[in-house]
């Protein structure tokens, strides 16, 4: 899977988005990207097109949920550079008086205990390259609350926790542990997949906001602090659009 002194890096929820941004930065920045993420058709053609811009990248289909396939993959790889805990995601914006408990359930698997299973799996390869770096990525949402948001606030809430508690327990280890965390950022999918399709509720989120944060704006943040210095640890980098000052203070033109 690897070419001798080719650092590697490894993408979770790579299929769309932030993820798939984060792959193509990377790999332009000279690491071997194995892009995963469920959906095998999508990161197999995101793959394709990297290798084709003469990058290597390498797709797997993988749910970071599934603690088994998780520990399966973690075999293929004796060193490891780089580690990005993207998969997750929103479902719903019900109060918590009526919000479904399968969503936060699933929330939480995804961006909590997906990214225990990752980190538990790879942190082995990690250390064994002398010089690994896990990125969280969690949200301004895992540092402030919002009404409708308390199920995903409650799942980055735990991202946050995880990255931070990590650091503590790992420091004086050959491993870097970067928290990023984004505020408004468009994408095809994140809306739209939080309000289980509905195209006109997703385009409300961003109504007015004339430049809300892109997938490429957060890859590149991610993207920075993975090529730092090894003596340099990004401990936290929260990353908002100039219109937005928090999660319920953004500027729209309306």
């Amino acid at each position: 899977m690897t070419a001798p002194g080719t650092p590697i890096a490894v993408i979770t929820g790579a299929s769309s988005g932030i993820g798939a941004a984060t792959a193509r930065q990377l790999a332009a920045a000279g690491y071997r990207v194995v892009l995963t993420a469920r959906r095998k058709d999508r990161i197999e053609e995101l793959a394709a097109e990297i290798n084709e811009a003469g990058h290597q990248a390498t797709a797997y289909a993988l749910d970071v949920t599934d603690r088994t396939a998780v520990d399966e993959f973690a075999t293929a790889f004796q060193t490891l550079a780089v580690l990005v805990n993207n998969a997750g995601g929103a479902l719903g914006a019900d109060p918590v008086a009526t919000g479904d408990p399968a969503d936060w359930r699933q929330m939480y698997e995804v961006n909590v205990i997906g990214t225990l299973h990752m980190t538990q799996a790879l942190l082995p390869a990690l250390t064994a390259s002398g010089d690994g770096t896990v990125v969280v990525l969690s949200s301004t949402a895992g540092h402030s609350t919002y009404e409708g948001g308390a199920g995903y606030v409650v799942a980055k809430n735990g991202a946050r926790v995880l990255a931070e508690t990590l650091r503590l327990e790992i420091v004086g280890t050959p491993v870097r542990v970067i928290e990023i965390a984004p505020g408004m950022v468009k994408t095809d999918e994140f809306a739209t997949t939080r309000f289980r399709g509905d195209t006109e509720k997703a385009a409300k989120v961003y109504a007015g906001v004339t430049e809300p944060l892109t997938a490429d704006d957060v890859a590149d943040t991610i993207t920075w602090a993975c090529t730092r210095p090894p003596h340099v640890n990004i401990d936290l980098l929260v990353v908002r659009p100039r219109a937005q000052a928090s999660n319920t203070k953004v500027h729209r033109d309306l």
